[in-house]
């Protein structure tokens, strides 16, 4: 029985239930960062790049100036052998090397952006990337040059066309085209696939070819006397290598191959470098992990992998291939922030980066590739 009397619903909550009793039973409403119309994320001006914009390749050829288009080549020795003058004899008759002409136009590569006037604005009042136009500029230039790095790493069998032309085209050779296939290992080449500045490899072997150690598109395990005979080659046709181009795959093959043969009693870790870029750390302790045959190696992303298996190996006689460059990077702007829309016929302002050059060899037999390897 009640101990009070009890005359509103008020006083029967608070003595059976006590005090407080409404706040338990009430149904709240809060304010939430998911209520509409309360709460934006402000994203900030910063973007962080999720993307590998590494240009090892076109970083490591040496740059030259585009002086002419063509240069002459010694094809031929003016003699297999002989020379020797019996006493008193008669002079030889004269001799001559076999000469041949090779020529190529610089190829023009160009990457555009544009920016709105109405976003270069709302960039400085309200949450966007603040300065929209400077942070095209500095994307689009990283971007050039990748796209050059990614030119420069194509597969043989695609043509250049307007594009530069591929590290992979210059190691080329007759006896690839006719033994092997595209890097899928199914696709044929065809009639002029591995062509370049003209010269026909179609026809038979010839001074265009660079040595190319194939397994006539089956993969095999790479080994380090494959990797030897391809140094052994080139040495014997009178070149040096300076660099070894391939991919982050094969150099972590080649660096289990010789740590199986590492000998050492002190511990040195190096980091290659060659043409202002840098290699990934190795250990040199009797042998150098990072070099092999004291010849950098150096790794991108870009190097074409044969189906089923690793990157291709390069190995480059740079004093014969090089990127010769007709125009150098340069970037040009137009449109509204330059004070004339017409020009680019928006509001808007537009940019552009170009470059004019192209990949030169001028000597293939010093030029080494690896394919086929697992």
């Amino acid at each position: 029985m009640p101990r009070l009397p009890i005359r509103t619903i008020e006083e029967m909550e608070a003595y059976y239930y006590g005090f407080g009793a409404t706040e338990i039973m009430k149904t709240d409403a809060p304010v939430l960062t998911t209520t509409t119309g309360v709460y934006q994320a402000i994203y900030g001006r910063k973007v962080w790049s999720q993307l590998n914009q590494e240009a090892n390749i076109f970083g490591i050829l040496p740059k030259k100036v585009w002086d002419q288009s063509g240069w002459r080549v010694i094809t031929a020795r003016a003699a297999a052998s002989g020379g020797g003058v019996d006493e008193n004899g008669t002079l030889p008759d004269t001799i001559k090397p076999t000469f041949a002409e090779v020529k190529t136009k610089p190829k023009s590569i160009a990457h555009n952006f544009d920016v709105s006037e109405a976003l270069q604005f709302l960039g400085t009042v309200d949450d966007g990337l603040g300065d929209t136009m400077r942070l095209m500029r500095e994307e689009i230039g990283k971007h050039h040059a990748e796209m050059m790095n990614v030119m420069l790493g194509v597969q043989n069998g695609a043509l250049a066309g307007n594009d530069a032309e591929s590290i992979d085209r210059v190691c080329g050779s007759y006896a690839e085209l006719t033994a092997c296939k595209e890097n899928d290992q199914s696709t044929a080449y065809t009639a002029g696939d591995l062509d370049i500045y003209g010269l026909d490899r179609d026809a038979g072997a010839s001074f265009a070819d660079a040595v190319v150690k194939h397994n006539s598109s089956v993969n095999r395990e790479l080994t380090l006397d494959l990797i030897d005979e391809l140094f052994q080659d080139i040495w014997k046709a009178g070149g040096n290598p300076k660099v070894m181009l391939t991919g982050y795959d094969t150099l972590r093959k080649i660096q289990g191959l010789l740590q199986a043969q590492q000998r050492f009693t002190e511990l040195k870790t190096i980091v290659p470098t060659y043409g202002g870029i840098q290699g990934v750390p190795g250990v040199a302790a009797g042998f150098t992990v990072a070099t092999y045959n004291e010849t950098p190696i150096i790794p991108s992303k870009n190097i074409i992998v044969d189906s089923g298996g690793l990157s291709r190996i390069y190995l480059l006689d740079t004093d014969y291939v090089f990127f010769k460059v007709a125009k150098p990077t340069q970037y040009f702007e137009a449109g509204i922030d330059k004070g004339d829309p017409f020009a680019v016929n928006r509001l808007g302002t537009e940019g552009m980066y170009r470059t004019m050059g192209e990949l030169i060899c001028t000597r293939f037999n010093v030029q080494g590739k690896i394919r086929d390897i697992a």
